[in-house]
């Protein structure tokens, strides 16, 4: 799979302003612009605040995936462990089911003509 910048910087010029954007590619058609400043006195001004504001931008999704990864990381080791709990369970209950059988077999050789 091929990867490429999922978030890029845009600088536009309306009638003597700058326009800075962070635009995120949803396909290879299709972008969505995720924020947006204007009113920069130049193209340096908004690529300047471009960058700062995607480096803060991206350190904010890589914190934001972290904990998700450690939340989904102890869901997973959770439902691991009830299923382990619940496996255990059923092997209980399925000793006792024989012991019980085992002890009705019992009594029925000793009634056995």
């Amino acid at each position: 799979m091929a990867q490429g910048k999922k978030y890029d910087i845009r600088v536009t010029e309306n009638d003597g302003s700058w326009t800075a954007e962070i635009v995120r590619k949803i396909s290879t058609r299709k972008t969505k612009v995720t924020k947006r400043q204007d009113g920069f006195g130049s193209e340096a001004e908004a690529q300047s605040w471009g960058e700062e504001t995607l480096n803060s931008f991206l350190q904010q999704q890589v914190e934001r995936n972290q904990r998700k990864a450690a939340q989904r990381t102890e869901r997973e080791a959770q439902a691991l462990r009830q299923a382990a709990k619940a496996e255990q369970k059923r092997a209980e209950r399925a000793a006792a089911a024989e012991t019980d059988d085992a002890d009705y077999d019992d009594y029925d050789d000793e009634y056995d003509d």
